[in-house]
């Protein structure tokens, strides 16, 4: 079969950032399981691309780029179960709504509801809560091409399946996956300004706790944490009224843009007003579509038990990368079972930074973070920017090794490895 969807890149195609240029010879859009499977099958360098809003090189490939976005669109809801199918280039904001109306909800969302569900769970993308696992936690099973063209199916208790969630696409093309739902809740949502440095780090856990996701924002300027944004059920006893005063942090007057000096016109509804759970668990609302995003990003996750320790470890050297900072962002994360997950076998805390658009500027500070996080075990996010070598991530992650033999037993010819799975997943035979 010919695939007429295929094309040379226009104008060289980037990521959402604009950082990374990809090196494809092609980009494929196939408007079938069955298109997708001849296009791996005939390859010998594929990778797949979902929205871009990764910031490095782990989707590209100078061979041929796969979008699944041109997948026929489908949302399978099985009420029984509590799970919904979905084809897998779906964006989580085309997704939410229709589960809303169902009566069903996802546990949790990241800040964005652009990005696409199976991009997402690839690479370990998360939200915040205490008790909210990544968003890769809510996979119950998935179906992926391989690299000869066929079609494998994989659910929660077959052997394989704890390493091929959050994958990298390093084993084939997903092309559906099943995640499980709860209820539908409301949820309302307000910002605090000025939580002073003391009261966060002598009850780290208990501001942590105070909503269902909790998100601190900051210029690491080293004076008091810029806002915290509480995200809260709507209880059955209907919404509820905060204090104005909250551990020494004031009530915002008005919404507010997590970045200082941003409109906060596209931020999701705050002050408290209730609204669906897909209208508040994310920081910016799906009515406004991202254009290139002016920034790199970097992401780092400790234990949760050693967050105060690397808060301060952090502050000690702010002012050596702060000054590159336009925002950055903690979070906590509850522990998961899947291989490559940043939060696999430990409730974690996400140190993220989010920093200006100069990739020469930046990279040598990141040595500067990863140095001051390294006592702590500290797993970068696999879709952000940095230098933690390849013998580091070994020791950080007690699954890598398993995940290289299912790489290689999946993908004996490297159809699905690039420079960036090669760098950080070497093969020494």
């Amino acid at each position: 079969m010919i695939d007429h969807s295929a094309h040379a890149p226009s104008a060289r195609q980037t990521n959402w950032a604009g950082n990374i240029t990809f090196g494809a010879r092609q980009l494929h859009t196939p408007t079938s399981v069955a298109e997708l499977q001849d296009v791996v099958a005939a390859g010998t360098a594929v990778r797949a691309l979902g929205t871009g809003h990764s910031f490095n090189t782990v989707a590209d490939t100078a061979g041929d780029l796969v979008s699944v976005a041109g997948l026929p669109r489908s949302v399978q809801i099985d009420e029984g179960a509590g799970t919904v199918t979905v084809s897998a280039g779906l964006r989580f904001g085309e997704l939410t709504g229709t589960l809303h109306r169902s009566g069903f909800a996802l546990h949790n969302l990241g800040s964005l509801p652009h990005i696409s569900v199976a991009g997402a769970c690839a690479t370990g993308t998360h939200g915040s809560g205490v008790g909210n696992r990544a968003l890769a936690g809510a996979v119950r099973a998935l179906d992926l091409v391989t690299a000869d063209g066929g079609l494998v199916s994989l659910e929660r208790g077959d052997a394989d399946f704890a390493g091929a969630v959050v994958s990298l696409g390093a084993l084939g093309v997903v092309t559906r996956l099943t995640l499980g739902l709860v209820p539908a809740f409301e949820m309302q949502q307000w910002v605090y300004e000025g939580l002073p440095q003391d009261q966060l780090l002598g009850r780290f856990d208990e501001v942590m706790s105070a909503a269902y996701s909790v998100s601190l924002f900051t210029g690491w300027h080293g004076g008091a944490i810029d806002q915290v944004w509480l995200k809260a059920r709507v209880a059955e006893a209907g919404p509820r009224t905060v204090p104005d005063v909250w551990h020494g942090a004031k009530l915002a007057e008005g919404p507010r843009h997590p970045v200082p000096g941003m409109s906060a016109e596209h931020c999701t509804q705050q002050r408290g007003v209730p609204g669906p759970w897909h209208a508040r668990l994310p920081h910016f609302r799906l009515e406004f579509t991202p254009s290139n995003g002016d920034e790199l990003q970097s992401e780092y996750f400790v234990a949760r038990r050693d967050a105060v320790a690397a808060y301060e470890a952090l502050d000690r050297v702010r002012e050596r990368f702060s000054h590159l900072l336009q925002i950055g962002e903690i979070r906590t994360v509850a522990a998961d079972d899947l291989w490559l997950s940043p939060a696999e076998g430990r409730d974690s805390v996400a140190f993220h930074f989010t920093w200006v658009p100069d990739t020469a500027a930046v990279t040598p500070v990141l040595g500067v973070v990863e140095e001051a996080l390294a006592p702590y075990g500290a797993r970068p996010h696999w879709g952000k920017v940095f230098t933690t070598p390849p013998g580091t991530l070994r020791e950080l992650y007690r699954h890598h090794a398993d995940f290289e033999r299912l790489a290689e037993r999946f993908d004996r010819a490297g159809t699905f490895r690039n420079d960036f799975m090669a760098h950080h997943f070497p093969r020494t035979a």
